[in-house]
């Protein structure tokens, strides 16, 4: 990668673009049409897995990139709990709780991240997010498609 190259252009960040259009398609599609906001939901989370496989295979991950992709989690996630919640009124603050929590253990994440000296993206010089807690180690392994490389 020359160091003149448009980080705007990077095809894992044309990914992410992708997935924000996608984003609110699905969310004015989700009280109207389930099925096609599912397949736009769907078909984001598709594409999540697949820019990170884009950046580690073109040696393009940035941190644009990286926080491009953690704002769409944040917002997709945001987007589909907060219709949950009109869909479910009742069930409306486990729904924000869910919210709550997901912002704030990732900004937990990205700030401690940052402070341990591994803010830099794996793939530009940098080693990469610490190793995970011992408790979320226990999780099942991600499929071979979505391993680091």
């Amino acid at each position: 990668m020359a160091a003149g190259d448009n980080v705007f252009l990077f095809v894992p960040n044309l990914i992410g673009y992708a997935r924000l259009a996608l984003s609110p398609v699905s969310f004015y599609l989700m009280p109207r049409a389930p099925g096609p906001a599912a397949a736009c939901y769907g078909l984001s989370a598709l594409l999540d897995a697949v820019d990170g496989q884009a950046a580690r295979l073109l040696g393009q991950g940035s941190r644009l990139g990286a926080m491009l992709d953690m704002l769409t989690d944040r917002l997709s996630t945001m987007g589909l709990l907060l219709n949950l919640a009109l869909l479910y009124p009742g069930a409306a603050p486990l729904f924000q709780l869910s919210t709550a929590l997901d912002v704030a253990s990732h900004w937990l994440h990205m700030h401690c991240t940052t402070l341990e000296g591994g803010g830099e993206p794996q793939g530009r010089g940098g080693g990469g997010a610490p190793p995970a807690p011992p408790l979320l180690q226990l999780q099942a392994p991600p499929l071979p498609a979505l391993r680091r490389q």
